[in-house]
């Protein structure tokens, strides 16, 4: 039998996927994206998890999309393909998602990063949407999301060029969090990892249901959703607990309820 394509564990309430084709540096193929969308499916419902941390090797997040695979597909196929709901089940994941990259994060890669949260990349980490260079362009939000962390003329520079990006050129656009020694970019992940999932999992997830929708909304209907969401919060107990902690000098125990 051949090793999983993806593989997970638990460490505590934070959970770990780590993508395991290292004889392709993690190409994304569609055996891994249907493998990860089920583990973020699930893991959503899974009141034990808080937190996710998705992760390769210290040598290849992702290096992109299986061109083996595509390359012989036509323009229907490609519309046809499930590509989309894939990469919709990432999208629609409630729950803070950490990326901990190291090595190559291109093409898909990238914007497999992009779609989490919070990023924690290596010194190592190179950044890139060279589908140019191979004939087509980014599919998977990449033109999308890159222009909504960048702004449009570093979209630019990067989808038409095809070029990488150093791990602090990324930190600098505002594209990773932070940056780390090539031995510790898991570990800060995890770390950070931690100490979200010790936070309130409800206002947890409707912060980042709220900052998400601020990006295809305008500022009024934000401020409105956002509004919403902060008075719902005064229905769960981890906001009675939380206050009450903070007016008795001590730390809050959330339970997600």
């Amino acid at each position: 039998m051949s090793d999983p394509v993806v593989l997970t564990a638990h460490e505590g309430p934070v959970g770990v996927i780590r993508l395991n084709r290292p004889q392709v540096l993690n190409a994304l193929n569609s055996e891994v994206m249907d493998a990860l969308a089920a583990v973020l499916s699930d893991w959503d419902h899974d009141e034990s998890v808080r937190v996710v941390v998705i992760t390769g090797s210290e040598r290849a997040f992702a290096a992109g999309a299986d061109i083996a695979e595509m390359k012989d597909q036509g323009a229907a196929e490609m519309l046809r393909a499930r590509q989309l709901s894939r990469w919709e089940a990432i999208r629609r994941f409630t729950k803070p998602l950490i990326g901990a990259v190291s090595g190559w994060a291109l093409g898909g890669g990238m914007e497999l990063a992009m779609s989490c949260d919070l990023l924690v990349a290596s010194e190592t980490a190179r950044f890139g949407q060279p589908e140019i260079r191979i004939g087509v362009m980014p599919g998977a939000g990449g033109t999308q999301r890159l222009t909504r962390i960048v702004g449009k003329v570093r979209a630019m520079d990067l989808v038409l060029s095809g070029r990488h990006l150093t791990a602090q050129e990324a930190h600098a656009w505002g594209l990773v969090n932070r940056v780390v020694a090539a031995e510790h970019y898991l570990t800060e992940a995890m770390r950070w990892a931690a100490e979200l999932a010790a936070g309130p999992p409800v206002a947890l997830a409707l912060a980042k249901e709220s900052v998400l929708f601020s990006l295809d909304s305008t500022v009024e209907a934000g401020l409105l959703h956002e509004r919403r969401l902060f008075a719902l919060l005064f229905a769960t107990e981890d906001q009675k607990e939380g206050m009450q902690a903070f007016l008795d000098k001590r730390p809050p125990h959330f339970e997600g309820r």
